[in-house]
């Protein structure tokens, strides 16, 4: 499918050619959230812990006789009965994350870039270049109307583009590499070079 191709600045850049096979495709929510599933967990720190009863810092006395008191019979301070005592099966560090299979993700990201462009919210650019001024790139987001942009390019993005993007709220690069289904998701326009184009176009495959 062709598709318009525009500069920064606004003006008219050509047309590219889109493959059906990354962009045309119907979105299905199950997959998308079964892949973004995937990506937060594993960001996920899962360093979360409390003291077992055996970490508490108490005393190991027992802390009255066994008999004749009335109560109930107890060894330490520590158990998990009493205030501030040991935990029983709380939290430990571990790990969140879990499989997926790297056709399934691939999957992922072409129905992200599908349902991107259903929605009207795909921009395809020339390409990602500024003069490093950061209120003259501002200037041209802003002329462009796009408030909470992600920008994929080529195998490495423009250095001074980098620059002076990186103070602008709202506006995310990244190289083809780096695109991912969450960040693309989470964009309200998803800009893509050509040279970004045709990497997603080799790289899904």
């Amino acid at each position: 499918m062709k598709f318009d191709v525009i500069q920064m600045d606004g003006g008219k850049a050509g047309s590219v050619e889109l493959d059906e096979a990354l962009f045309g495709l119907e979105p299905r929510a199950d997959i998308l959230h079964r892949v973004v599933r995937w990506q937060r967990n594993n960001a996920q720190q899962g360093t979360h812990k409390v003291k077992t009863r055996s970490e508490v810092s108490y005393s190991t006395k027992k802390i009255y006789r066994q008999k004749g008191t009335g109560g109930a019979r107890h060894g330490a301070r520590s158990a998990p009965i009493f205030r501030k005592g040991g935990i029983y099966k709380g939290p430990t560090p571990r790990s969140h994350g879990h499989e997926l299979t790297k056709k399934f993700r691939k999957l992922g990201l072409r129905h992200a870039l599908s349902a991107k462009m259903k929605a009207g919210e795909l921009v395809i650019i020339d390409q990602a270049t500024a003069a490093g001024k950061t209120a003259a790139l501002a200037k041209q987001v802003k002329d462009l109307g796009w408030k909470r942009a992600l920008i994929v390019d080529g195998a490495s993005v423009n250095e001074e583009f980098l620059i002076a993007a990186r103070n602008i709220e709202g506006l995310d690069i990244l190289p083809s590499m780096g695109a991912n289904v969450y960040d693309i998701l989470k964009s309200d326009t998803l800009v893509i070079t050509k040279a970004g184009v045709e990497a997603l176009e080799a790289r899904l495959k």
